[in-house]
């Protein structure tokens, strides 16, 4: 994981030495760069020889009287303060900013009147470039971006099912490493600084730098996308942010993402909480301070802005994004959660937390449940709310049979990125790695038909931790008690195939703090904290839910049954589980039930699974040392004044 430097090591200036560990932070969906010397051989791996806006059902306008202003007059209120977030800070202002496609003139195509943005094309033609026009493309649709990307950025194809395939560049995954956090006042008692911390400092002279630096590429430009839209389902508590951009391709990415304003709203939007500046086609300059590449990913909490310089991977803004929310809402008390969320027909929500491969997402999708939402949620007062308006969907091997919902919302509006497709036909070749194992999709969640519009419910009934225990020897299903909840909340377990070394597999254990690691902001013991809180308010009960092996560890014993795992989760959905009778285990202590409907009673405790039970005991308190050894890092942190609550979680870890 990357971190600070250790309080020893100094750097020039007496600034800490950034260094990294060799265990990076876990799950990050990073990648190696593409293995190509030039775009065309970029663009010859992508093509292989041979959005509309949110829905307005059930939304509710803010209760905002509506300001009785002129058209002209807002519009103009609307283009200054575009004019206003392009501003450059040293040079104090930017070009003349316009609305419009440079590309068209007036007699060319007939005018049309659109509620999301309108034309205006500069009288005067100027050559210094301190006075010369930006246009901005503001919140177009889908079509409209397709036409954008289509015509002006190669690599860019619609494919046999009407999605835009495109391509991110060298970068096909986020760059943990180059994420920077400004250190001031405001964040140096509030963020979760050191060792185990994904939050790499900067100052802020150095976020000026890298700052200036995207917005004077952004003002060269003869346009610029940008985007005004929101985050969070909840109406009480969304947030506005707005994002500026160089490519249509981000442009239709965050539509997408983000939560697509009415026409009214946009009217009304005013000010954003939060912009992006993505420059991500113009590298940082890898001799300022602080800076490891050409890279660089730089969040100022304090100023509400993230620059983005050197990737043009479209997730770092998602991510980004959801970093700020991970800050912002629990400062009002809302707790941000990296989960999935579904609701019965009946009310009743359930939180999923899991890693890759953990079945996070299979689980989470029930057609006889609604879907609030797939990756990142809040939960305050008012129950759980959905953070954005679409999903980014990993889209390597693909099919139908697997993945019908995902399968059949890759179509027009949504975004493929790094595909590779057939030249003539343009069908995608799911499993086709040419270009990056991270493919991805990115497309509006009413694309998946049993979502719920508005992406909120009341608050869980159940919190369900995922494991896909490659090691074998942990239960099916185990009931938490609120201390062991927090211990494993904060754990993040899974176990990965570590991969075939000399002809032997051996799992390899993963632990992502709080099942997001990288995007944390606060000491994760802060979020476990707020998530039992709510929990012991509103009743909501803690599982532990392995979908890896039993019988054996990889190699030896077989995959969980997902036929199993399912019959496990409709009886923790039903209530029927709560009722069952319990034994405790050894070493983890964990309350396992003596019946599920539909899963043998012999494979609810491991023990029973493994013929050879001294083999079983060795790796089960191999497992155990592991879990002490990753919450090493955790201990020295306390919580309240007398630290009582420190002290449960630890004594909720195994005991032998």
């Amino acid at each position: 994981m990357a971190a600070n430097g250790n309080g020893n090591a100094m750097g020039r200036n007496g600034l800490p030495v950034i260094q990294t560990r060799p265990n990076g932070i876990c799950h990050d969906d990073s990648s190696a760069p593409v293995k190509a010397n030039t775009i065309d051989e970029l663009h010859s791996l992508q093509k292989k020889k041979s959005a509309p806006t949110t829905p307005l059902t059930g939304i509710s306008s803010d209760g905002t009287a509506f300001s009785f202003v002129s058209e002209e007059e807002r519009k103009e209120k609307q283009l200054q303060s575009i004019s206003n977030s392009l501003a450059s800070l040293t040079r104090e202002t930017g070009p003349k900013v316009v609305k419009g496609d440079p590309a068209k003139r007036t007699g060319e195509t007939p005018k049309v009147s659109h509620h999301h943005h309108f034309t205006v094309t500069p009288t005067i033609s100027v050559s210094d470039s301190s006075l010369k026009f930006t246009h901005v493309l503001y919140n177009l649709s889908p079509a409209e971006l397709y036409e954008q990307a289509i015509k002006y950025e190669k690599g860019s194809f619609i494919t046999s099912s009407g999605a835009l395939a495109t391509l991110s560049g060298a970068k096909t995954g986020r760059s943990p490493k180059d994420k920077r956090v400004v250190r001031d006042e405001s964040t140096e008692d509030d963020l979760w600084w050191g060792k185990g911390s994904p939050n790499i400092e900067m100052d802020e002279h150095t976020f000026l730098v890298n700052r200036e630096r995207a917005v004077d590429y952004l003002n060269s430009l003869d346009k610029v996308f940008v985007n005004d839209q929101f985050l969070n389902w909840d109406p009480e508590h969304r947030i506005k942010v707005r994002i500026v951009s160089a490519r249509a391709y981000h442009s239709l990415f965050m539509h997408n993402m983000c939560i697509r304003p009415t026409p009214e709203e946009l009217e009304n939007f005013g000010t954003p909480d939060f912009t992006i500046y993505n420059a991500g086609q113009f590298p940082c300059n890898r001799y300022t301070h602080y800076m490891t590449s050409s890279t660089s990913i730089d969040l100022n909490l304090g100023r509400r802005e993230m620059v983005i310089l050197g990737t043009q991977y479209a997730g770092e803004m998602k991510k980004g994004l959801f970093s700020v929310m991970h800050y912002l809402m629990p400062k009002r008390q809302i707790l941000s959660l990296h989960s999935g969320c579904n609701m019965g027909k009946s009310g009743d929500v359930a939180l999923f937390f899991g890693l890759s491969g953990t079945g996070k997402t299979t689980l989470s999708t029930d057609h006889n449940r609604y879907l609030i939402g797939d990756d990142e949620h809040c939960w305050s007062d008012n129950g759980v709310s959905n953070i954005e308006g679409g999903c980014y969907a990993k889209c390597i091997d693909l099919s139908r049979e697997k993945e019908p919902d995902i399968w059949n919302a890759i179509k027009f509006g949504t975004v493929l990125e790094n595909v590779v497709f057939d030249e003539h036909t343009r069908e995608v070749e799911f499993e086709e790695k040419s270009v990056t194992e991270n493919t991805r999709a990115a497309y509006p969640i009413e694309y998946i038909p049993n979502a719920k519009i508005p992406c909120v419910g009341p608050h869980p009934k159940n919190v369900i931790l995922l494991a896909c225990d490659a090691f074998g020897v942990l239960p099916p299903v185990s009931k938490l008690n609120m201390a062991q909840t927090m211990y494993h909340f904060i754990s993040g377990y899974t176990a990965l195939v570590a991969g075939t070394v000399e002809g032997v597999k051996e799992p390899q254990a993963t632990f992502s703090a709080c099942y997001g690691a990288a995007f944390i902001m606060l000491h994760p013991t802060k979020y476990a904290a707020m998530l039992a809180t709510k929990m012991e308010k509103h009743g909501a009960t803690g599982w532990l839910v392995n979908t890896g092996w039993s019988g054996g560890s990889y190699g030896m014993g077989k995959r969980m049954k997902l036929a199993y795992t399912r019959k496990i989760i409709d009886a923790i959905h039903s209530g029927s589980l709560l009722d069952a009778t319990y034994k405790k285990t050894d070493v983890f202590g964990l309350d396992i039930p003596t019946e599920v409907e539909g899963v043998p009673s012999e494979i609810l405790d491991p023990v029973n699974t493994w013929s050879d039970k001294k083999a079983y005991k060795e790796t089960l308190l191999k497992l155990a040392g592991l879990f002490k050894k990753n919450f090493e890092v955790f201990t020295s942190h306390k919580i309240g004044k007398d630290n009582k609550l420190t002290e449960e979680i630890l004594a909720a870890g195994p005991v032998f």
